[in-house]
């Protein structure tokens, strides 16, 4: 009987295989035109691309081809380590407002973070529901969100870093709509997708600027990274990192999800003014046994060569512990962000729980420090202590 069972399970995973497959390769009606414009430095007419160069985001991570990627990805057969099925939370109530220079945010899990401001609520790519995935699939939430959707304060503001569904969620941004009619920030030809939910965005490029209120604009900035949401549909729309500019205190920035790329946009973003508070990803990065990015996704090691690009006086690694998007362990995360903060000399950039609000001081300039290569990062965690993280 459980001989039966495994050849109907492994017929039944061929199948979705094989679907997957053909989607990615077969399907003109599963493409969408999200945004029409005229070409620029980023986009050719038809599709965004990375100025920086596209190689890196459209090959499967990891060694494998695409059709052993998913094939190990589906069956769970890359060694991969164990993950807890669920963690503890310990959810907060935030307060209604925070006013003036006084900063308190709090890490909802993945890329979600609430920012309490100068009387403004901003939610980064509020994500809220089970799955990260169409139609109930995908990989499932370990960690409760740290903040009930019931107990959110009144959203204000909303920033969508991209159309990829642990980032998108239609659900979540058709109640915060119904609720609190925010205004939703993104880049071209998210907010064709973004209306599917009922709800209006706001989609700029890369350089432009929405101003929120006297004194605050929020700015879309350059990442490296890639958008879909059918696969057919590929740089049908454009991703994303934002800097939000406050009167005083020093600015937001969000880095959305991205890999390192040239290096150089988070030198962009400063530009815009001196980050107070950053967020920046540092899990899905590892396919293979030892890797340490896998061209869309920054890990631990480029995060603390952000941090110091941008001269962040305190910055929050999300982007992990929440979704299982790839190999690594649960705590690899965080624990190889300590060994890279140590190498780069950084300070004020660790982890907090999910759930537990901080309060963020004003910016001050961060001690100076020599701004370290890819290449001496690399080196400086080829140790021991390293290498056993899996």
């Amino acid at each position: 009987m459980m001989r039966v069972l495994r050849i109907i399970g492994t017929a039944l995973l061929a199948l979705v295989v094989a679907g997957g497959l053909a989607i990615t390769i077969v399907p003109r009606f599963l493409d969408r035109i999200y945004y029409e414009g005229p070409a620029s430095a980023h986009f050719d007419g038809a599709r965004f691309f990375n100025p920086d160069g596209d190689d890196d985001t459209l090959r499967p991570p990891g060694k494998t081809g695409r059709r052993g990627f998913v094939w190990s990805y589906l069956t769970g057969s890359d060694g991969r380590p164990a993950w807890p099925d669920r963690v503890p939370v310990r959810t907060s109530r935030p307060a209604a407002r925070v006013a003036g220079d006084r900063m308190r945010v709090t890490w909802i899990g993945h890329a979600t973070v609430l920012i309490q401001t100068q009387g403004l609520n901003i939610l980064t790519d509020p994500v809220f529901g089970d799955r990260a995935g169409p139609f109930g699939l995908g990989p499932r939430r370990v960690a409760a969100p740290g903040i009930t959707f019931d107990d959110l304060p009144r959203i204000d503001v909303v920033l969508v870093s991209h159309n990829h569904y642990d980032h998108l969620e239609l659900a979540t941004l058709r109640r915060l709509w119904q609720r609190d009619r925010p205004t939703i920030v993104t880049s071209l030809g998210n907010d064709g997708v973004i209306a599917q939910s009922g709800a209006r965005a706001v989609a700029l490029d890369w350089g432009r600027r929405l101003a929120l209120r006297p004194g605050i604009t929020v700015a879309v900035t350059r990442n490296h990274h890639w958008g879909s949401r059918w696969f057919a549909d590929r740089n049908r729309a454009l991703w994303s990192s934002f800097v939000v500019t406050l009167p005083s205190g020093g600015s937001i920035f969000f880095a959305g999800d991205t890999g390192f790329g040239d290096g150089n946009w988070p030198r962009e973003a400063a530009a815009l003014g001196p980050i107070r508070f950053a967020m920046i990803p540092i899990g899905a990065f590892r396919f293979a046994p030892g890797q340490m990015a896998s061209g869309a996704h920054i890990g631990p090691a480029d995060a603390a060569l952000v941090d110091q690009r941008l001269g962040a006086a305190h910055a929050l690694p999300i982007h992990w512990g929440t979704f299982r998007l790839s190999y690594e362990a649960y705590r690899t995360p965080p624990a190889l962000l300590a060994l890279a903060n140590a190498c780069a000399g950084n300070a004020g950039f660790s982890p907090a729980p999910i759930g537990v609000a901080q309060d963020v001081p004003v910016y001050r300039a961060p001690a100076a420090r020599p701004m370290m290569t890819r290449a001496a990062m690399l080196r400086c965690l080829d140790t021991p202590a390293a290498r056993a993280l899996r």
